[in-house]
């Protein structure tokens, strides 16, 4: 029994540490800093894959990391149970986006700011760190031309399309060159799929219009902006 209650009470010294006034700043300003970056990260964000669970998971992220760092302190042994404990979980959604690697570990680092007490320098972080996210949306910043495009051809598998579209190919394109040859719709068909640099004067329809006279009006398609694509 006296070793149940000596056992209580150091337990309440361990909670005794911070006070509860501590806890809800913590917990709050991690909580708005979070909101901050996924603001900055919805704000910023191109493609077609932007999910809003992965947002909220930053905002919930930066949260939990912040009450995480305020039970470790500086207490080394807490630290090497936390890391047993995380250890068995075991994490499989695939990161669709590179940059999304950069918003998780931002909410990480803010969490850890706030939740180790250096307010001033989450606070800072956070709001320079999106300002320089947005930065680099607004202006675009090492952005490239690409001109290359992703053609798909069908036609029989019996044509020789190397022959069938080199006089269309010279007319509408800069350049070109084969990516894949297969066959498709259990070898009925072939799918030749190239990348092509379209002249500046041609436009898409007159390209596809000429490749559908020469493979008896069979699918082609055109994929623009494959850079852009990131499902």
């Amino acid at each position: 029994m006296d070793e149940l209650l000596k056992e209580l009470e150091r337990v309440g010294d361990l909670t005794g540490a911070f006070t509860l006034l501590d806890i809800t700043l913590v917990l709050f300003l991690s909580f708005g800093l979070s909101l901050l970056v996924a603001f900055a990260y919805r704000y910023t964000h191109r493609g077609v894959s932007y999910s809003q669970s992965f947002v909220h998971t930053l905002v919930i992220m930066g949260t939990v990391v912040s009450l995480v760092m305020l039970i470790i302190g500086s207490n080394i042994a807490r630290a090497f149970a936390l890391v047993g404990a995380l250890s068995v979980v075991r994490f499989r959604s695939a990161v669709k986006e590179t940059r999304d690697v950069a918003f998780i570990f931002l909410s990480m680092a803010i969490g850890m700011a706030v939740g180790t007490r250096f307010y001033l320098l989450g606070t800072f972080a956070a709001f320079v760190i999106s300002a320089f996210v947005v930065i680099l949306f607004k202006f675009n910043l090492f952005a490239k031309e690409v001109r290359e495009r992703i053609l798909r051809i069908q036609l029989p598998v019996d044509r020789d399309h190397e022959q069938a579209f080199e006089e269309v190919f010279r007319k509408h394109l800069d350049e070109f060159r084969i990516i894949s040859v297969e066959t498709v719709r259990a070898g009925v068909l072939q799918e030749v799929v190239y990348s092509v640099v379209m002249k500046k004067s041609t436009r898409p329809r007159d390209l596809l219009e000429s490749i559908r006279a020469r493979n008896d009006n069979l699918k082609v398609t055109l994929v623009l902006g494959q850079q852009e694509i990131d499902v």
